[in-house]
């Protein structure tokens, strides 16, 4: 595998599959083509909760086989509760997925593409590294 893994959260999934933005599109493209998706089953269940027909469910179910799908530790919730918790108690309300994708990001050395800007706050509380989307 070459290059970095690369989390693709919800957010730019949605982009990419209702073409909302060649910039973004492109560099989904460039990722697939290196091989470096990783894909948390949160973010699978948030594609298809948010799908439309059963054929949308059915595509992205196909899609999906290409990536590599990571799944959480044994701890990785509690980690995402006291992220939540942490951030809270600094006055950033984050809701919990996000915390849990930003930890099993960290968890699986992955950056986290996104174009949610809360994940800017979750950055200031651990260490994680984002996509720079404006490149």
């Amino acid at each position: 595998m070459s290059g970095k893994r690369v989390l693709i959260d919800t957010s730019v999934w949605i982009n990419f599959f209702r073409d909302k933005s060649p910039t973004f599109s492109q560099k989904v493209d460039e990722f697939l083509a290196k091989n470096e998706i990783y894909v948390p089953t949160i973010v699978v269940a948030e594609l298809i909760q948010g799908s439309k027909s059963d054929r949308e469910v059915m595509a992205i179910k196909e899609f999906l086989e290409a990536f590599h799908i990571i799944d959480q530790k044994e701890d990785t919730w509690i980690k995402a509760g006291e992220l939540s918790y942490q951030l809270k108690k600094n006055g950033k309300r984050v809701n919990l997925a996000d915390c849990y994708i930003s930890i099993i990001a960290k968890e699986n050395g992955c950056q986290i593409f996104t174009l949610d800007d809360h994940f800017k706050d979750i950055k200031t509380a651990i260490e994680i590294e984002l996509v720079d989307v404006s490149e």
